[in-house]
């Protein structure tokens, strides 16, 4: 029998809990032999849970006792899960977690020493959700050089452009909206700002290009400074704006990457995902594009995940040799001023022809947008693509009589 612990029984923990128990006899089939959760760690006591028996406080009853061959890590941020999973695999433990934050700081090294001591370090978990995309890019996608990755990564900031987009809301309202809904967290910095779609992007793009990279490399930037006129702008383009976490693979071993809103045209697949769900694109160079789409939260998805890798843990007698990625310095992270793609600019005018003659002679030739009611005292254009230095002079090179430009990236997906 194989004997589970679950670190952690707040909102995935005891999904995990949940979903292990519901299908029990199924995944014991898949499992190929008998399963339990032996502990469940808490520092809080649940007197009134039918698992109340499992609950301990102290990890080293966890670590200590022989039987236990896969750990579960649900508790999140760093401390004290990195301590706790760094002495389980050390301890010759298999380690399942949802927790993204560890996995972007740490990842290199917890598959090492899960490596060293022939065990498994899995976090399906720790990207989308419910979603399955670590296993789909170094198991069912292995055949392809990945050249791109781009994903709508967090729900909560796709929650919030949603309502701007459809109810001609503002930001304020839209995020008050998404917090009284259990959508965004009190404190909502870690989504707003970007940073939750920077730690996603950075383990995809480890996994996908076998070399660590770490959040504080990523240019990230959060959608904060959104508005309706940009809303409505760029709805008469035909696209939408999302926050958008890519990666892409450039010459010289080099790659590119970063995190900001950006205006998605309305084909796309990904312009069309709305609300709190998610959506990973991956440009195959054999498969070409192929995305995955779901919730990338909650409860039970979040869980579904975890109890997958757990199976998955149980079923695996050593240690994964395509779910890897070498620690690295970051010299292989092109600089953000190298990034390459067309600009939406919006910016306030005085004069219509004299401002357009200056557009021209410094962006060159431009698509300019219109919207209802729209203000003889601004322009709004989309420019061919240019490198992100070159945008970020042109924009800093507006004579006197410009307002301070509003500039939101356009990518081709």
């Amino acid at each position: 029998m194989a004997k589970i612990a679950v670190l952690g029984y707040g909102v995935v923990g005891s999904g995990t809990v949940e979903v292990f128990y519901k299908n029990k006899e199924n995944l014991e089939k898949k499992a190929g032999e008998p399963l339990d959760i032996k502990y469940i760690l808490d520092v809080r006591d649940f007197p009134d849970s039918p698992y109340a028996d499992k609950f301990v406080k102290d990890f080293n009853v966890i670590l200590n006792d022989p039987e236990i061959s896969v750990v579960s890590e649900v508790i999140g941020g760093l401390k004290p899960a990195y301590d706790f999973v760094k002495s389980a695999l050390t301890a010759g433990k298999s380690v399942v977690t949802s927790n993204k934050e560890l996995v972007a700081a740490k990842g290199a090294e917890l598959l090492k020493i899960a490596k060293e001591k022939n065990v498994n370090f899995f976090f399906e978990a720790s990207v989308g959700g419910g979603i399955p995309i670590i296993k789909p890019i170094h198991a069912c996608l292995e055949a392809n050089e990945i050249d791109e990755i781009a994903g709508i990564l967090n729900g909560t900031t796709n929650f919030i452009l949603t309502k701007m987009i459809r109810d001609g809301i503002g930001f304020d309202e839209a995020l008050k909206t998404a917090q009284e809904l259990g959508y965004a967290e009190r404190n909502p910095t870690a989504d707003v700002e970007g940073f939750d779609a920077c730690r996603k992007i950075c383990i995809l793009a480890s996994l996908a290009f076998g070399r660590h990279v770490y959040p504080e490399s990523v240019h990230t930037e959060g959608i904060t400074k959104i508005t309706l006129d940009d809303v409505s702008y760029i709805d008469s383009y035909n696209a939408k704006i999302k926050l958008i976490g890519c990666v892409r693979r450039e010459d010289k071993g080099e790659i590119s990457i970063g995190v900001f809103p950006a205006v998605i045209k309305d084909e796309s697949q990904l312009a069309g995902v709305n609300d709190v769900f998610n959506a990973i694109l991956v440009r195959g160079d054999a498969t070409g594009d192929v995305v995955f789409y779901g919730k990338g939260a909650g409860k039970l998805p979040t869980a579904s995940a975890v109890v997958s890798d757990i199976i998955s843990a149980v079923k695996h007698s050593d240690t994964s040799r395509s779910l890897t990625w070498a620690d690295s310095e970051q010299t292989f992270v092109r600089p953000f001023e190298e990034f390459t793609c067309a600009n939406y600019i919006r910016v306030s005018i005085k004069d219509s022809e004299s401002a357009k003659a200056t557009v021209k002679e410094l962006f060159g030739d431009v698509e300019y947008l219109s919207t209802k009611g729209s203000n003889s005292g601004e322009l709004a254009f989309v420019t061919d693509v240019m490198r992100e230095k070159d945008a970020l002079d042109k924009c800093a090179g507006l004579p006197d009589g410009f307002g301070v430009p509003v500039r939101i990236r356009v990518l081709d997906y």
